[in-house]
């Protein structure tokens, strides 16, 4: 049997290993575009910043080393450009010309290629891409060639991780992107603070624009962006997103959509003995029902495992599990995480669903180091069901995002958190972990324990309920709502009156630090009969969606009593 695979380093090179393992008298031929069949492609901006010092680290396997390992026959520098179903035959292009090649079972991995915008300019030789080994190298010599000024365009994980290697590299470096905040993938409260730790590291961030030229210079380009902005670059990376790279597959009778290719759960395509996995090919969304290509390494690993199985063990083949696009990214000191849905795909969707926010510590707030964790989760809105997650700080980010992501995959609902039973020590997290306290909250929102308003409907609250700030005089000191009621949430038993007379009559919406305070001071305000809810994360939360805003529309002043 020859199994022929089209593309190497994540699907491909995980699909012809495995069937290897488990065919060892196939023949399994793998074809690469490129110089180098398994490369650390999500290591690249670390060599970029020097954090990787040795391009060789960079490559996970070369050709002899597969060959001497499990007898794949790899060949480099090989460029399908054909494939003809019927007589089960590919073209191959190399220096050499064109040949044939006739397969029994097809596996194509041909990943995604750069968006290149319609940009006056992008041709100019100091534009870079970041997806190979090759433009990493290229990178970074231009960045020890004496570059001094680089902007980035696109704010996305590549977009971003370039951005902070060039910055380690000295370079004065700006970040654009046409999105409203950086990582667009996140929700807005939760792109702010990666919004600011970009700032403190020294990089420019122009958000909301986009660049509509490059102006090439003798001795740098400039930049020249949709508000009238223009920027001087010594190097110019783009990274706006990617595409499936399929055109030659979608024009030999492959079934795509929107450029991917559709693929059943087991990764077969609409040809018969031709399988495909990895960034070309099309997803469905767990949560949302919405069908896009998942551009991770982690799905494509495990897909190209499975498909291996199904060409050579077809009856006791696990399917291939929908992705929920687990993700994770430092930003200097910061991690940010998500899994499952977003915002903005749950309001695409139509799917129901409330957001919870919270900011507990990562450990033991008593043992040094404690940080908190910025994180905010989507739940059903009548079942609690996990719809997605993000998180953002200093440490811990990602273990309970991997958490949350092995809680949607099970079908958890948020009150199914409360019982986990985590790993705790001081040094490492808390006897009510994050997560469960995550679970205690939805499970108080859900049976009405608790009520809760959200930070983007502020304005709304302000004009028609009375806002209750429960926090101390210290922290009213940094910036509070400049109509709200100040009452310390410790003495509010004995000053009911004074919030009954400020209320009026409307209902009453407080607000503290994180929101722990608040839902205390909520229980009380219930239980004396006001109309109550607490501010969802609280002022943490309500600065990071004012983000820019927070200076003008949280004053100094006074607080206000009665």
């Amino acid at each position: 049997m020859r199994i022929v695979v089209v593309g190497g380093v994540a699907g491909g090179m995980s699909a012809a290993a495995r069937a290897r393992r488990l065919d060892e008298r196939a023949e399994i031929i793998l074809l690469e575009r490129g110089d180098h069949v398994s490369f650390a492609g999500c290591g690249l901006p670390y060599y970029v910043g020097g954090e990787i010092s040795e391009q060789e680290s960079l490559l996970v396997q070369t050709p002899e080393k597969l060959r001497a390992a499990l007898n794949l026959d790899v060949r480099t520098g090989h460029d399908v450009v054909g494939l003809d179903a019927a007589a089960k035959e590919l073209t191959v292009r190399t220096e050499a010309g064109e040949s044939h090649l006739a397969y029994d079972a097809l596996v194509l991995s041909p990943g995604a290629q750069a968006l290149r915008p319609s940009i006056p300019g992008l041709d100019s030789p100091r534009v870079h891409l970041l997806r190979t080994v090759p433009d990493a190298v290229a990178l970074r010599e231009r960045t020890s060639a004496g570059a001094r000024r680089a902007v980035v365009l696109g704010a996305g994980f590549i977009g971003i991780e370039a951005a902070e290697a060039l910055a380690q590299q000295g370079l004065e470096t700006t970040v654009v992107e046409l999105a409203p905040h950086v990582l667009p993938a996140l929700d807005s409260e939760q792109a702010w603070p990666v919004d600011e730790e970009l700032r403190r590291l020294g990089i420019t961030v122009q958000a909301g624009t986009a660049a509509m030229e490059i102006v090439p210079g003798t001795g740098s380009d400039t930049v020249l962006l949709s508000d009238g902005v223009r920027l001087q670059a010594d190097v110019v990376v783009l990274a706006v997103g990617v595409r499936p790279d399929t055109e030659v597959f979608e024009r030999a009778g492959v079934a795509c959509e929107r450029g991917g290719i559709v693929v059943d759960e087991h990764g077969r395509t609409s040809l018969p003995d031709v399988w495909a996995v990895g960034d070309a090919t099309v997803s469905t969304d767990p949560v949302t029902g919405i069908r896009r290509p998942v551009a991770l390494a982690g799905p494509a690993n495990r897909a190209g495992r499975l498909v291996a199985d199904h060409i050579l063990r077809p009856r006791t083949a696990r399917p291939i599990p929908r992705p929920s696009g687990t993700a994770v990214v430092r930003v200097g000191g910061l991690t940010a995480a998500m899994t499952g849905a977003n915002r903005a795909a749950l309001d695409a969707s139509g799917v129901g669903y409330r957001t919870l926010h919270l900011h507990p510590n990562q450990h033991a707030g008593y043992f040094p180091g404690a940080a908190q964790i910025h994180l905010s989760v989507h739940i059903g809105a009548d079942d609690g069901l996990l719809l997605g997650a993000q998180a953002v700080g200093a440490d811990g980010v990602d273990k309970r995002i991997d958490v949350l992501a092995t809680a949607i995959r099970t079908g958890m609902t948020v009150a199914d958190l409360i019982d986990l039973d985590l790993a705790y020590s001081p040094p490492y997290g808390q006897a009510k972990d994050a997560i469960n306290l995550t679970g205690m909250l939805g499970a108080n929102v859900l049976d009405g324990t608790l009520a809760l308003w959200d930070a983007r409907d502020l304005e709304a609250v302000r004009s028609s309920a009375l806002v209750l700030d429960v926090r101390t005089d210290a922290e009213v000191a940094t910036g509070m709502l400049p109509e709200a009621l100040h009452v310390p949430h410790t003495e509010l038993r004995g000053r009911l009156d004074e919030v009954r007379a400020a209320a009026a009559g409307r209902p009453v919406r407080v607000m503290c630090a994180s929101g722990v305070r608040s839902a205390i001071a909520h229980r009380v305000l219930t239980q004396e009969g006001f109309d109550s809810a607490s501010l969802s994360g609280g002022m943490l939360t309500l600065r990071a969606v004012l983000a820019e805003r927070a200076a003008d529309v949280l004053a100094m002043n006074e607080p206000q009593h009665v």
